[in-house]
């Protein structure tokens, strides 16, 4: 997902220390119960110090040692045996929280334990002698409720603590009211905090707050006072504590620098953060440095990125894998769609549509999360769609006519998640703020992808809303996105002309790090000139397409001119026709060059008018488990190098993209973070 304030307002109780899930500093476990006298052992169980009940600690120890099982066996003896104690209920829930990220049935065992503590005045707290558990209870509730998504209750929680104990939370108020977008009274809250707390925790938070109400304007400030100022805050603060990099600040940094078209200052943050593994941070560095890498179509270094981004999601505790799982699977189906695997993008990006994440700590919602899934779903099934259509192009008839089939139902399934991403994206307010490059506080859509809106929604519903946002301001720090949408609509209106002029002014004003965006425009600028008769400028764009994004015809349907030739012999005869039968071919004498010749070993290769080669595949060693021919196998595997990246992903590494369960992955984070310092480099 977008940088989305998760990220920029990590707004949890994690500053009262009140669950071992937010790992907080054991000096602070006691801040929010002063005056309270809790005699025994200064253990630390559950985030707090002077918790002395025996089974509690127990289960604590068993937590920190990662004796996973042996917690939840421990919890659930407990809750056999006495069911009417609220400690045994909230440990119980805590387990599930932290092992398995399990919010709804720890929910159920936190209410059960409300409701045996319930106390409504710090005296009867005290004399029933379960004042702690209680105040975790109210705690952990308020935060579990902010996971789930209702922030009212999670408020709500924050009053109980300060009406009971005397708790100032108002620090803690911010991300509930920005998640509701109540951004005035977020506001106030915020200057409350600054003009009343000397706490830097509390500073912080509260910087982090106005840093959000300021990205939520549509119109991009040139500087943005508040976000520099908590960055500074939290970078500080880091310092303070841990003399450490702070991950989390330095996400917050690469997603303000994003908001302001800072791409090279954002890519330097998320590098600082990728050494520092932080499993119970939300927030993952791979995932917006893998989109960054993307966007400027550096595939080697995007393609090692996904592998460093497996070992950090692989080491997540169970309650962030719940919470950014989407993330995950949607920047891995975007990158599978631009290496040819669209069949396995499509699978991605349907699980993540498919199962609902726990946004609280995201400022996009569950209705932005999904939308983008079913648009990224819906391009990988029309490219899964072109796909099928290429392979029947050389497939015998029998195999032939089930690739069309195949690839008749990849279209109806594009169609489908289509008109749900339609349908997602039909607010107009939601459309303003996702056409505005980089969107802060919204669920993260590369650049390139975001002009597939135009086709979905219609070239006027998009030229309509574009407008709108440009007199908000949206594109005030650059008008190359704005021209790049309106080079998407004039090419899809078959506006020859007007595409071209549309194009170059974008080319003249977006970043020159937006590659995959101008491979793009490139693409619509050569059909358009192609189609005008303009020859020289359609073949110059489309080689110019195909060098940023060999994937940009296959996804647009697109297909290229090209001058077929080859030697006269039967081999070469039979792939001259299967190349001609591709649906990415168009066959002309002005086109580029497309070559069948023998080199050693039969090689195609599709060159420029000047002789320069874009593609070549030479004929291998026959793959004996494939039931296809020679010939078959070397136009398979030419447009398997031409229109994808060619990288050989296994299906084992492509079925590990889906993940496996937060128990399993809970049990092997000891063994695997003994790795992480070899394999993740600075």
């Amino acid at each position: 997902m977008k940088r989305a304030l998760s990220r920029l307002l990590p707004i949890t109780l994690k500053g009262l220390c009140l669950a071992t899930v937010l790992s907080c500093a054991p000096t602070q476990a006691q801040d929010g119960l002063d005056g309270l006298d809790m005699p025994g052992a200064a253990a630390v169980c559950f985030g707090m110090l002077g918790i002395s009940e025996p089974r509690a600690l127990a289960i604590c120890d068993a937590l920190a040692l990662k004796e996973n099982v042996k917690a939840r066996e421990l919890a659930q003896r407990w809750i056999a045996e006495q069911p009417g104690s609220a400690a045994a209920q909230f440990a119980l829930a805590e387990v599930l929280v932290q092992v398995e990220g399990n919010l709804a049935r720890a929910l159920f065992h936190l209410k059960r334990a409300e409701e045996l503590t319930n106390y409504v005045s710090l005296g009867r707290a005290i004399a029933a002698g379960n004042a702690e558990w209680h105040f975790l209870t109210l705690s952990q509730l308020s935060y579990v409720y902010q996971l789930m998504g209702d922030q009212e209750a999670s408020l709500a929680y924050l009053d109980k603590i300060e009406a009971v104990y005397g708790q100032e939370m108002e620090s803690f108020r911010g991300w509930p009211l920005i998640k509701m977008q109540r951004w005035d009274e977020a506001r106030a809250s915020a200057n409350e905090v600054l003009s009343s707390s000397n706490d830097p925790r509390e500073r912080s938070r509260a910087w982090n707050t106005l840093c959000a109400v300021e990205l939520a304007s549509l119109r991009p400030a040139d500087t943005l006072e508040a976000c520099d100022t908590s960055i500074a805050e939290d970078e500080k603060l880091a310092e303070d504590s841990s003399g450490e990099t702070n991950t989390v600040f330095l996400m917050n940094a690469a997603e303000v620098a994003l908001s302001m078209l800072r791409i090279p200052d954002a890519e330097n943050y998320l590098r600082r953060a990728t050494p520092y593994l932080n499993p119970g941070s939300v927030g993952d560095p791979w995932i917006s440095l893998l989109y960054l890498l993307m966007n400027q179509s550096r595939f080697d270094e995007a393609r090692s990125a996904l592998d460093n981004l497996l070992l950090w999601r692989d080491q997540q505790d169970p309650i962030v894998g719940v919470m950014n799982r989407a993330e995950h699977f949607l920047v891995s189906a975007t990158f599978l769609l631009l290496a040819g695997y669209p069949e396995d993008a499509a699978t991605l990006s349907a699980t993540a549509l498919n199962q609902p994440d726990r946004t609280g700590s995201f400022s996009a919602d569950e209705a932005q999360k999904d939308s983008i899934a079913a648009l990224i779903n819906h391009i990988a099934n029309q490219t899964a769609y072109e796909q099928k259509r290429e392979e029947a192009a050389w497939l015998d008839f029998p195999a032939s006519l089930q690739a069309r089939v195949q690839a008749q139902g990849f279209r109806f399934k594009a169609w489908r998640s289509g008109r749900h991403a339609a349908s997602l994206f039909a607010n107009p307010q939601t459309l303003m703020n996702r056409l505005r490059p980089y969107a802060p506080l919204d669920v993260h859509i590369p650049e390139w992808v975001e002009p597939d809106l135009v086709a979905l929604l219609g070239e006027g519903v998009i030229a309509s809303i574009l407008e709108q946002t440009r007199d908000q301001g949206a594109f005030r720090l650059n008008e190359g996105y704005y021209y790049a949408y309106r080079t998407e609509i004039s090419a899809l209106r078959g506006d020859g002309r007007p595409t071209l002029a549309l194009a170059e002014r974008a080319f003249e004003l977006l970043p020159e790090e937006e590659s995959m965006l101008r491979a793009r425009l490139h693409a619509r600028v050569a059909e358009a000139a192609w189609r005008l008769g303009n020859v020289e400028v359609a073949l110059n764009n489309y080689e110019e397409a195909l060098r940023g994004d060999p994937s940009v015809l296959r996804r647009l349907g697109l297909r290229l001119p090209v001058r077929i030739s080859a030697v006269d012999a039967p081999f070469e005869r039979e792939v001259m026709g299967f190349l001609e039968d591709s649906p990415r071919f168009v066959s002309n004498p002005e086109g580029l060059d497309l070559e069948v010749f023998p080199q050693n070993e039969l090689t195609i290769c599709l060159s420029s008018r000047g002789g320069v080669p874009l593609s070549c595949v030479q004929m291998g060693p026959i793959d004996e488990t494939q039931q296809l021919r020679p010939a078959q196998q070397l136009v398979q595997e030419f447009h398997t190098q031409t229109f994808g990246l060619g990288y050989d992903i296994s299906q084992s590494q492509r079925m590990r993209l889906l993940g496996s369960s937060v128990i399993l992955s809970a049990q092997n984070n000891a063994g695997a973070r003994q790795n992480r310092d070899t394999v993740l480099g600075p």
